[in-house]
This record gives C-alpha cells, sequence and structure tokens, in this order.
C-alpha cells in the first residue's frame, strides 16, 4: 500500500512512482485479493464505503477504443488494413494475414494500449470512475462473426483488478451489441442496424438480453459488485431510426432480467445505466418508473453539430479565453441534464470530448474527413499556445460543470503511422499532459455560473433510484405499455409474431473467473461466475429445424408466413 511518491512494481518487474496529490492511496495484497480499502483520492468514498448520488461526484474517464477497437481510437492498427473501416473488416482482414499473426494483433493491442500505469494515472489526475466498454464477443461469437472471441473478457478482467487496487469504481458499458446497435462503426459493423431493427431484430436482441445477463451474474458476486457498481445496457442505440417504443420494451425486459439475478436495494447488484439513444434526455421521462437503482445516460457532442468557426482563443463572460464555447456548453447541456435528474434519477454524460468539431482523423469515420475551416489550427496541438490550452481548458471545465457526472471520451489515443496523436482533444491523457485538461476536476464546479449561467447540480432523488426501496415495483401501465417483445419494430419485411426468434434450451454463458494463485482456498471458495443459482434459465440458441437470415445482413430466403417452432 502506498500514496504519493510510492513506488510501484508492476508484475513483468519494473517500477513506476505513483503520484497522486488527492490524498489517495493504492492498496495490493495477494492473500487477500478482494480489499476493496483503496481511495482514488479523499474526496470519494473508498470502495468499502457506499457511493452517494447526489453527495459524491463522477469524475470519470472511458477506456474507449481499447476492448472495442475504433478507428479514430487505434488508427495505426487500421492503416496496416487500408479500406478496413470497423473491428469486422478488421478482424476478417487479420485473419487472412496469417504472416502477421492473425487475430493475436488484437490480443497484442488488449496487452498494451491500456496497462496498470494508465489505471494509476487515472487515480492521480483526480479521478474516481471508469467507463469500460466492451463487445459482446467477450463472451462468444457465433458462426459468420470474424471477433476475436472469449479474449477481451480476461483483460477486463485485469481493468477491474487494478481499480480495485487504485480505489476506482467502474460502468461496465456492452458497447457492441449482436447485430450492431446503430450502424456505427464503434458498434462493431458499420452498416445496418439488425438491433430491435430489421428482420433479426427481436433475435439479436434476444441474445444481447442473454449477455446482459451472463454480465450481470458475473459483476454481481460479493467480490466484484463494490468495483464494478454500474452496467450500460446498450451504448448508443440509434433511437431515431429504431424508435423509443422499441427501446421502452428492451429497456424494461433488460431491468426485469438484471433484477431477478440481483434482488432490489442498495449492495444487491448494479445500477443500470440506460442510454439516451442520441435524443435529447426529456424525451426519456417516464422511463421505468418506480425502478430500483437507474441511471440516466446522456451522451452530448458539438463536435458533430453544425459548423461553427467561434475562435477558441477569444474572451468568455467571465474574461478568461474560451470565446463563446463555455457558455454554449452550460446553455446546451446544464438544464436538459439537471432535468432528467428532476424527473427520472441520477444522469450521468457518459461521453463528450474536448473537441468543438470533428477535426481529426477518421473522427467520423475511415475515409470521410472533416471540412471545418479551423481543422488545421486545431489538430496542430504541438504547437498550441498558452491562450489557445486556456481557452479549450475553459470551455472542457464548462462541459464538466455542465454535466455534474461524466465520463470523458476518452483516456488515451493511439498515434497513427505518421508517429502523433491526430485526434487530439479526444485524448484526456494528451490534454493532462500538455496543459489543455484541468489538472484538478474539482476546479470545474461553479464554471457555468461564473459565465453567467447558473445551473447547481441537483442531488435530490426519489427513494427507488438509489436503491433505498427494499421491494420497488415498475408502474403497472408502464410495463403494459412496453411488453416484450415489443409490438412493432422498423424495417422487418413481416409482423414481429412472424420474425425469428431463439430459444433458451442451450447452457447458459458463465464468464470465467481468473485464479488468485496467492490467495488462501477460502477466499475465492464460493468464486464461480455465476451469483444467483436460482437462475437455471437456459442461454439463447437458435430453434432446431427454423431458418435464420444472416444477423447483419437479415434477407429472408423464404419470407416467413407462420411462426417457425422447430420440427
Amino acid at each position: 500500500t502506498g500514496g504519493d511518491g510510492s513506488i510501484i512494481t508492476l508484475e513483468n518487474g519494473t517500477t513506476f512512482t505513483y503520484r497522486n496529490s488527492f490524498g489517495g492511496f493504492w492498496i495490493h495484497d495477494p492473500e487477500d485479493p478482494f480489499n476493496n480499502n483503496a481511495r482514488p483520492n479523499d474526496y470519494t468514498p473508498p470502495l468499502n464505503t457506499s457511493w452517494r448520488w447526489g453527495v459524491d461526484r463522477v469524475y470519470g474517464v472511458n477506456l474507449g477504443g481499447w476492448l472495442v477497437l475504433e478507428p479514430f481510437i487505434s488508427p495505426e492498427i487500421f492503416q496496416r488494413y487500408p479500406g478496413v473501416r470497423d473491428e469486422f473488416s478488421l478482424a476478417q482482414a487479420m485473419a487472412a494475414d496469417t504472416a502477421s499473426g492473425g487475430l493475436t494483433q488484437i490480443e497484442e493491442h488488449y496487452e498494451t494500449f491500456i496497462t496498470e500505469v494508465d489505471i494509476a494515472e487515472i487515480a492521480g489526475a483526480g479521478l474516481n470512475f471508469l467507463r469500460v466498454p466492451i463487445g459482446f464477443w467477450a463472451i462468444e461469437t457465433w458462426d459468420g462473426e470474424p471477433y476475436l472471441a472469449k479474449t477481451s473478457w480476461t483483460y477486463f478482467l485485469r481493468a477491474v483488478e487494478w481499480a480495485r487496487k487504485y480505489g476506482l469504481r467502474i460502468l461496465l458499458d456492452l458497447h457492441a451489441a449482436p447485430g450492431s446497435q446503430n450502424g456505427l462503426n464503434h458498434s462493431g459493423k458499420l452498416g445496418t442496424i439488425n438491433f430491435l431493427a430489421g428482420n433479426m431484430g427481436i433475435a439479436n436482441a434476444e441474445r444481447t438480453l442473454d449477455n446482459l445477463r451472463s454480465f450481470t451474474q458475473f459483476i454481481s458476486q460479493p467480490e466484484y459488485r463494490d468495483v464494478v457498481v454500474a452496467i450500460g445496457l446498450v451504448n448508443e442505440p440509434l433511437a431515431g431510426q429504431i424508435g423509443l417504443d422499441p427501446l421502452h420494451s428492451f429497456n424494461l425486459r433488460a431491468y426485469d432480467i438484471i433484477r431477478s439475478v440481483t434482488g432490489f436495494g442498495e449492495g444487491n447488484g448494479p445500477y443500470i445505466a440506460v442510454q439516451d439513444g442520441l435524443q435529447n434526455l426529456g424525451r426519456w421521462d417516464g422511463i421505468l418508473p418506480g425502478g430500483d437503482r437507474v441511471i440516466m445516460d446522456g451522451h452530448a457532442y458539438f463536435a458533430f453539430g453544425d459548423v461553427n468557426p467561434s475562435p477558441m482563443i477569444e474572451l468568455a463572460e467571465d474574461g478568461l479565453p474560451g470565446g463563446t464555447w463555455p457558455a454554449q456548453a452550460c446553455r446546451a447541456w446544464g438544464t436538459e441534464f439537471n432535468e432528467s435528474r428532476t424527473n427520472i434519477g441520477p444522469t450521468v454524460s457518459g461521453e463528450f470530448s474536448g473537441a468543438p468539431n470533428d477535426c481529426g482523423l477518421f473522427i467520423r469515420s475511415v475515409g470521410i474527413d472533416s471540412f471545418h475551416p479551423q481543422c488545421a489550427e486545431y489538430n496542430d496541438w504541438e504547437n498550441y499556445n498558452t491562450t489557445m490550452k486556456a481557452g479549450l481548458q475553459n470551455w472542457i471545465m464548462a462541459s464538466f460543470d455542465a454535466f455534474g457526472d461524466f465520463f470523458f471520451w476518452t483516456w488515451r489515443i493511439g498515434p497513427s503511422q505518421a508517429g502523433r496523436v491526430e485526434a487530439p482533444l479526444w485524448s484526456y491523457k494528451l490534454g493532462l499532459d500538455n496543459g489543455w485538461i484541468p489538472r484538478d476536476p474539482r476546479d470545474s464546479v461553479g464554471k457555468c455560473a461564473r459565465v453567467g449561467i447558473n445551473t447547481p447540480v441537483e442531488g435530490t432523488f426519489a427513494a427507488f433510484r438509489t436503491g433505498a426501496v427494499p421491494s420497488p415495483t415498475i408502474d403497472a401501465a408502464y410495463s403494459a405499455q412496453y411488453p416484450w417483445p415489443p409490438t412493432s419494430i422498423p424495417s422487418a419485411d413481416v409482423p414481429v409474431s412472424l420474425l425469428p426468434t431463439f430459444t433458451n434450451t442451450a447452457t447458459a454463458m458463465t464468464l470465467p473467473v481468473p485464479t488468485y494463485t496467492s490467495a488462501p482456498a477460502a477466499a475465492t471458495a464460493n468464486l464461480d461466475g455465476w451469483f444467483n443459482d436460482n437462475d437455471s434459465t437456459g442461454g439463447v440458441v437458435t430453434v432446431a429445424g427454423c431458418p435464420y437470415p444472416n444477423a447483419y445482413t437479415a434477407t429472408f430466403a423464404t419470407v416467413p408466413t407462420a411462426p417457425c417452432t422447430g420440427p
């Protein structure tokens, strides 16, 4: 154990000096591997003490691009294979390139992109939470899915142990669902949405629900539930195309499955984070009424909106650089997020960045460049002057303050083949090292008021939202309004009643537990990856004898006229 200035020895025998000026301390005891006494700073409760929504603030960062690869975060890997635009096509190209190591190249990325030193630096930066995106292929892949299967889970467990060591809490985010929930490259496959949409929309959603059950069973174990304290259902399902009603049905079904595993009330499994579907948070007012420990997760970016050339170096309303950007962040996001806290419950920004525009390599996608007139200035981060850095820092602090509880996207951006970071304003670490990310995230508190926009963070929530109700119930009218499966989904050729579905007759997917070689047997005797043995439902599998379209193209060979129930 140790604090600021202590020497830490890594597994490979190398050492580094822990820097933490916030009163944080680390603890690692191989004979007591589930010791939760560490804390990242003196304003965050240690892991063995309850988190208090509305009192404790989430100062978080994403580990984006690590276990779900994205071109702008790890451009060099994608540049090895010209033409690949997502992890699906990258995995196909790598598998065919056995001379370069095939899919082991992805595991090499897992091994090196995020290390224990990163987690120590995150704690040392005054942060207290990680959002860790993961793909469904951490659990398994099915025929035709080229992803590296059952490997990223091992590295997620490493992140859990590092987070435990440094006192950080984790939100586990299902970032990529079977079939793709948004058709964007960070869902695994660029193209068509086949989650709650199209002919495989129900089947892919059923598989996603089963994945969420496996994750929940693991992280609800007593050894893990104080570290992995929240689970995000599905990242950025494209509500504008899927529709809100199917997503309400899915979220309710996921809630019921998760709470049937965990039970209710504080300490019984994770909080459930529901993503906004890239819609205004106000559109979700009334979601899961009465639901136990539900968080709303809003993602907010100016980068993908209209071109705004307002200079960052001009003075803002408080007399500091930042131009119009600090006030714009406070106006756009402060009221929206506070109203969500009032109307729904605890609300976080699960993603945002320091970028006011879409400048940078592969930001929108491989092969799509920005036409923003200031890209040369924003991309030349090595030559930012002190005024530019101050302006960026002030608008980023305004964003922090507007959200109240946040996860910056993302901790690290890897270099391109040119050897430099080409999306600088998306890297917390780069900004921290070079002076446009604040050294103390608490300096952001009150920033909106200082630019004339007072949006104090609401901190009082209904008792059921914070686990204080032992037997909460979802409003019956809401349950009746949003059945599972939903009554309709978009882009399907037949009614929902005729769409392919799976059956729960496979062996349930239990995620593997790590080996603790130095711990006494009694410490790990009950650790098996499956928290609730009363949950004996099987895993999902195809119905024998029934035809299924491809999960990602979903065209029927023969359009069904009756439900298929097997031979």
